[in-house]
């Protein structure tokens, strides 16, 4: 897989998480939303949403995973820009890997405390999960790419500079 191809999996699974998230937050407000993803009292957004275990510190989840997402496109912007700093794509990877442990907190909470699955926030996480794989091979890449820099300026380096002394013995 390219980079670039790469790089567009991160932005499309957290475009898309974005707006599942988003939808998240609008079943909260408004609860006739809910009921359109409500198959059974298992598999249902209504009973997790009105469970009151949707929180983190005070933080309603569907605020994590919009400001999760948001800042993963930025740093997704960010790290497209300085495609030579292996910075960024570090940065990327260690908020995709944040946000997929905050996703099996939730799952875990829905399953367990709940007993009850959210088909949308399952969604959300799933894209999370796509963008963590996502910037876990846009490292790999970025270091691969870097090595081969490094490895490049070596062999050339040296190359050039004994041209000259060989050429002055003769």
């Amino acid at each position: 897989m390219r980079t670039r191809d790469v790089r567009s999996v991160i932005y499309l699974a957290s475009g898309f998480g974005l707006i599942v998230s988003i939808y998240t937050y609008l079943e909260t407000v408004q609860s006739s939303l809910q009921k359109y993803c409500t198959l059974n009292s298992y598999v249902s957004c209504g009973a997790v949403a009105n469970s009151g275990r949707t929180t983190v510190l005070g933080i309603q989840d569907s605020y994590i995973g919009i400001a999760g997402f948001i800042l993963i496109l930025v740093v997704a912007a960010i790290a497209e820009r300085r495609r030579k700093e292996l910075l960024w794509p570090q940065l990327l990877l260690l908020i995709t890997s944040l946000g997929v442990a905050f996703s099996l907190y939730f799952l875990y909470v829905e399953l367990v405390e709940i007993q009850a699955l959210c088909p949308v926030c399952l969604t959300a996480w799933v894209f999370g999960w796509v963008a963590w794989f996502g910037a876990f091979l846009l490292v790999r890449k970025v270091r691969a790419k870097a090595r081969a820099r490094a490895l490049e300026k070596t062999t050339t380096g040296p190359a050039t500079e004994a041209s000259p002394s060989s050429s002055s013995k003769s």
